[in-house]
C-alpha cells in the first residue's frame, strides 16, 4: 500500500514566547480589533495529543503524523521521546516549510500556514490535513480518503451567484443597522468565501463544493504543482499575517483541481460531530456525545475553542474522549 501521512497544525497561544511575538507582529490590541486575532483561534487545551491518539488507534495505517507549530511542542512529545511512537510522530517548525520563504514569517494566519504544509520534508505524496481539534471517533480505512488515483470528499455543491447575493444583503442590512457606520471590528473572514474564492482560481466560476470541518485527503503533487505555475498567487497569500477575507484556501483549492481532472469521488456516508462546549448548555452537551457514541456514521469530531469552555464541559469533553479512544498521549 502507498504511504499515506497524516498532517495536523498547531499552535498554544499561551505561550508567553508566542504571544509577545503575536503582539509584537499584529499589535497588542490586535485581538480587539480583529475577530481572526482573538485569543482562543491560538487556545490550547491539550486537544492535539487527543487527536494523535486518535490517529493512532484508529488509523494505524498511518506511516507518519507531523505536527506543524512555531518553535513550540506539545507536552506529549516529551513523554513519548523514548518509545517507538517517536519514530511515528514529527514536529516539523515553520522555518522548514517555509525555507526560502522566510519573509514571510512568523505568520498567525492558519491560511499562510497551510498553503505550505506540501513542503514538509519528506511527506507522504498522499496525506491526511487536521486542525488539532479534529478527532477520529471509530476506524476508517485509506479508501475512506483515497481510491486509485482519487481522493474522497465530503460535502455538496453550491451556488455560488445565490449566495454572492445573500452576503450582499447581509452587509446592506448590517451597514443600515449600524447608522452607516463603519464596523467596529473586523469580522472573521469566513469559511464560504474562502472556498467559494479557491473555487474561482480551480476554474469553477459559478459553484463551489463546500467541505465540512473532517480530515481532507491532499495529493501533495496537486498543490505543489498548481503554486509552481502560480508562484505570484502563492506569494500573495503569504503575505497576510493574520487571516484576511482576501486569502484562498488551499484545501478547498486542492479539492476543485482534484475534481476538474477528475480525480475525486463525493462519499458522505462518514459525518462530523462539530462541536462548541462554551455556546451549548450543558444537557445539550451530553446530549450530542451520547449520539457520537451511539451513530457509527458519526466518526469526526471537531471540539471548537474549548478554550472558552468551563471546567465541568471540558471535564465532560475529556472523559467522552477517553471513553471513546482511549487515554491520551
Amino acid at each position: 500500500m502507498e504511504a499515506i501521512d497524516a498532517v495536523i497544525t498547531w499552535v498554544d497561544g499561551s505561550d508567553p514566547r508566542h504571544a509577545r511575538k503575536r503582539a509584537r507582529v499584529l499589535g497588542a490590541d490586535a485581538g480587539a480589533q480583529h475577530a481572526a486575532a482573538d485569543a482562543t483561534r491560538f487556545g490550547d487545551c491539550g486537544e492535539v495529543a487527543w487527536c494523535v491518539a486518535s490517529l493512532l488507534r484508529f488509523a494505524p495505517w498511518i506511516r507518519r503524523i507531523h505536527i506543524v507549530a512555531d518553535e513550540q511542542q506539545p507536552a506529549f512529545l516529551e513523554r513519548i521521546a523514548h518509545t517507538a511512537l517517536a519514530q511515528r510522530v514529527r514536529l516539523v517548525d515553520h522555518k522548514e516549510i517555509f525555507d526560502g520563504y522566510e519573509q514571510y514569517l512568523p505568520t498567525f494566519s492558519n491560511r499562510s500556514i497551510e498553503a505550505m504544509l506540501h513542503r514538509i520534508p519528506g511527506l507522504a505524496a498522499r496525506f491526511l490535513y487536521l486542525n488539532d481539534d479534529f478527532m477520529l471517533l471509530r476506524e476508517v480505512a485509506p479508501e475512506d480518503f483515497f481510491r486509485g488515483e482519487s481522493v474522497v470528499l465530503r460535502g455538496r455543491w453550491r451556488d455560488g451567484a445565490a449566495r454572492a447575493r445573500w452576503q450582499r444583503w447581509r452587509a446592506a442590512v448590517s451597514t443600515l443597522l449600524r447608522g452607516g457606520r463603519a464596523p467596529a471590528r473586523v469580522a472573521r473572514p469566513g469559511q464560504h468565501e474562502a472556498q467559494q474564492l479557491s473555487a474561482r482560481m480551480a476554474g469553477f466560476p459559478a459553484r463551489y463544493f463546500q467541505f465540512p470541518h473532517c480530515p481532507a485527503p491532499l495529493v501533495r503533487d496537486t498543490i505543489a504543482d498548481w503554486f509552481k505555475a502560480n508562484p505570484a498567487t502563492l506569494e500573495r497569500n503569504l503575505g497576510f499575517r493574520m487571516r484576511s477575507a482576501e486569502q484562498f484556501l488551499t484545501v478547498a483549492l486542492a479539492n476543485h483541481l482534484q475534481i476538474a481532472s477528475g480525480h475525486a469521488v463525493v462519499d458522505n456516508r462518514l459525518e462530523t460531530l462539530r462541536l462548541q462546549p462554551a455556546r451549548e448548555s450543558e444537557s445539550a452537551l451530553r446530549a450530542s456525545l451520547a449520539r457520537a457514541d451511539a451513530d457509527i456514521a458519526l466518526v469526526f469530531l471537531c471540539v471548537q475553542s474549548l478554550d472558552e469552555a468551563d471546567e465541568q464541559k471540558r471535564r465532560i469533553v475529556f472523559e467522552f474522549l477517553e471513553k471513546r479512544i482511549g487515554q491520551a498521549l
